[in-house]
């Protein structure tokens, strides 16, 4: 894990905005992110890095996702979009790869204008801890914001 290279989020961000209609709508059309494997736009994403599950989830997010410098993480993003809670926690109770299709799901619904830099950490290392950490943001948002 030491020589683990992270990559440059918006780095990433910046390089899918930069590519063609085309190959962005292959990225669009993947239906589990193991489809991307497949798909020559995702190499072209990658920059130097693995082609390894962790840079997947970014690819198989972005076509879903706007940046904004400063706007919400991924959890606030979605309560904003007024996701309910059962569709939440049906993405949580999920096993891989089913918990990040459905996330995906939800994104393209909720179509978040979010600060990509907040939320792809959040996406790359996608796990029990990430799960977790979305389901709190989602839910302090939502506290917060009735009051």
């Amino acid at each position: 894990m030491s020589n683990e290279k992270v990559p440059d989020f918006l780095a990433v961000y910046e390089q899918y905005q930069s590519l063609k209609p085309g190959p962005r709508a292959e990225l669009r059309r993947a239906v589990k992110p193991d489809d991307l494997l497949e798909i020559a736009a995702f190499y072209r994403l990658l920059q130097g890095h693995k082609a390894d599950a962790r840079m997947q989830r970014l690819a198989y997010c972005l076509p879903v996702i706007k940046h904004q410098a400063g706007g919400n993480g991924l959890g606030q993003a979605l309560a904003k979009a007024n996701i309910s809670e059962k569709r939440l926690f049906m993405v949580l109770r999920s096993e891989a790869p089913n918990d990040f299709i459905q996330l995906r799901r939800l994104l393209k619904m909720a179509e978040p204008t979010l600060d990509w830099l907040k939320a792809a950490p959040t996406l790359y290392y996608w796990g029990s801890t990430s799960k977790r950490q979305l389901l709190e943001d989602y839910f302090y948002y939502q506290n917060h914001s009735a009051v």
